[in-house]
């Protein structure tokens, strides 16, 4: 019992100070901030279009590449072919690498002297210092996180319900979607909220593809390395409380429709 007790004790103070660990620094920073600084902050125009810019451009990323991935997830979930477990470790290596080097390498794609460069500004595409370089920035270092909660979503469906449906006669096509999709479909949403947050936080490969427009990440560290911390801390303060509820918001919504629907 005594044994039991001290393992209890062990375990909240572990668990406390790495919930500390997180939490305080975030708490210092969002208290230190007075309220003038945060009026200042939310009536800045730079701000505001700033996280504007951040939410839509990390909307779209995952809109656009993460429901694209969801059919790779699949088929690594389920399918065994020749190197796949190196194809699993290079959906990784996003996540590995210093997200500058991502920047630049993803600059030997998408800039104005390649051929995706040179195709996207025909159509009127600006990688190099538009948006969409941004979008693809955001992209490459998120979408990890939405590959890897789907396949383990995928994995987790009992192959047997899906072979059941081929023999009774339904296509690959309808199994997919009437099956293995919604049972996954949990864990793709919530990888996909996951690829959306990530998104939010990428500086590294923005500010090497786009400096300007200005995402918020970039505009705080602007703002740091110009006028020192007590004009970049409202900027993140505020950007912080705005992440935070939109990704609370959407895990209560995520939550809340799957119990009603189960």
């Amino acid at each position: 019992m005594f044994q039991d007790w001290r393992t209890r004790v062990v375990l909240i103070f572990l668990s406390g100070l790495i919930v500390l660990f997180i939490v305080a620094p975030i708490a210092g920073m969002l208290l230190q901030t007075s309220a003038a600084e945060y009026m200042g902050a939310i009536s800045d125009p730079e701000v505001g279009s700033s996280i504007r810019l951040t939410l839509f451009a990390s909307m779209g990323a995952t809109l656009i590449f993460g429901l694209l991935a969801i059919p790779l997830a699949y088929v690594l979930a389920r399918k065994n072919f020749p190197l796949r477990g190196l194809v699993n470790g290079l959906i990784d290596l996003p996540v590995v690498i210093p997200h500058s080097a991502a920047g630049i390498a993803l600059l030997g794609v998408i800039s104005r002297n390649t051929l995706v460069g040179q195709a996207g500004e025909q159509v009127g595409i600006q990688f190099v210092g538009g948006i969409a370089g941004i979008v693809v920035a955001m992209a490459f270092v998120s979408l990890p996180f939405a590959i890897n909660a789907a396949r383990d979503g995928f994995a987790a469906v009992p192959e047997k319900l899906e072979k059941a449906a081929l023999n009774l006669g339904a296509s690959p096509a309808r199994v997919f979607f009437s099956i293995s999709l919604p049972l996954a479909k949990r864990n793709v949403i919530s990888g996909l909220a996951m690829m959306w947050a990530r998104g939010l936080s990428e500086f590294g490969a923005i500010i090497i593809i786009a400096y300007h427009p200005m995402v918020t990440p970039v505009l705080i560290w602007e703002r740091f390395a110009s006028f020192g911390l007590s004009y970049a801390r409202p900027v993140a303060a505020v950007f912080i409380l705005v992440c935070l509820t939109i990704f609370i918001l959407m895990r209560l919504l995520t939550k809340t429709r799957y119990h009603v629907r189960n």
